[in-house]
């Protein structure tokens, strides 16, 4: 049970539903403290829907045996990324994970006390929707180890900022400090004109911070480039600096930095 030793925050990336971005909020946050010298985990333990392999171009790596435990996949040359997903384990991409809640919640606990992430900055937690098994799994498993923080994903929209407040509310039965709310597709920037088209609403995610009393780390916009960086595995942190969403994702990976000793000392 030494594995997650080495860990000096770790930051669950948490939603009340799903489809607000969550994986992409994760993806993008991890690039972001790469590139701010940071050394970084991802554990995807979203495990019906592993996406992260994908988004940053590692689909099909293996995961090897050493002495203490599976080794993660390195997303980078420099082994500044690593990334532990049960889309490692599959045989297939297509392949559905059908588990029963003590399978699922078993394999969270051995990512968490079986992977040799070694020393890192931050270790970033791709969770699934709601406050299931598998959120307590990974919170349980994971408080021994290390600061524990929250970073809660919303996006504008009435519907979501309401079931994200439910969210809010697991992190303060459990006792997870929240390092902040993201509001993520919060409004669309036209590459044209550079007008920007309030799709689903704006400003609920910070309404919701305000409410719950917690820190308001920046709006997401829709961003094409974003889109397109995902698809193709890129590293948008880098290749896109000019793009709307470069400065919001930016200035979040800023905040979590200065937000999480803080909060989770």
């Amino acid at each position: 049970m030494e594995a997650a030793v080495g860990v000096r925050h770790i930051i669950l990336v948490l939603s009340g539903k799903g489809g607000v971005g969550k994986s992409t909020i994760s993806t993008e946050l991890a690039l972001a403290l790469r590139h701010a010298g940071k050394k970084v985990g991802i554990l995807d333990v979203d495990l019906c829907g592993p996406s992260i392999p994908r988004m940053l171009r590692a689909q099909g790596r293996a995961v090897h045996q050493c002495d203490s435990g599976w080794v993660p996949v390195f997303v980078d040359q420099e082994q500044s990324i690593s990334l532990m997903s049960v889309g490692f384990l599959l045989e297939s991409p297509d392949e559905a994970v059908v588990w029963r809640g003590p399978k699922k919640n078993a394999l969270i606990k051995q990512f968490v006390a079986d992977v040799a992430w070694g020393q890192l900055d931050y270790l970033v937690v791709d969770t699934p929707p709601g406050t299931s098994d598998e959120h307590m799994a990974a919170v349980e498993a994971l408080r021994p180890y290390s600061p524990l923080g929250a970073l809660v994903v919303t996006t504008p929209q009435a519907v979501s900022v309401g079931d994200v407040r439910r969210e809010l509310t697991f992190c303060r039965k459990t006792g997870l400090q929240v390092v902040g709310v993201v509001e993520n597709m919060s409004g669309f920037v036209c590459p044209h004109c550079a007008e920007c088209t309030n799709v689903f609403s704006r400003g609920g995610g910070e309404v919701l911070a305000s409410l719950a009393g917690v820190p308001f780390l920046g709006s997401v916009p829709l961003d094409p480039e974003l889109t397109r960086s995902l698809e193709e595995g890129q590293d948008f942190i880098r290749d896109f600096p000019k793009s709307p969403a470069f400065p919001a994702l930016f200035s979040i990976a800023q905040k979590v930095m200065s937000e999480a000793p803080a909060r989770l000392s």
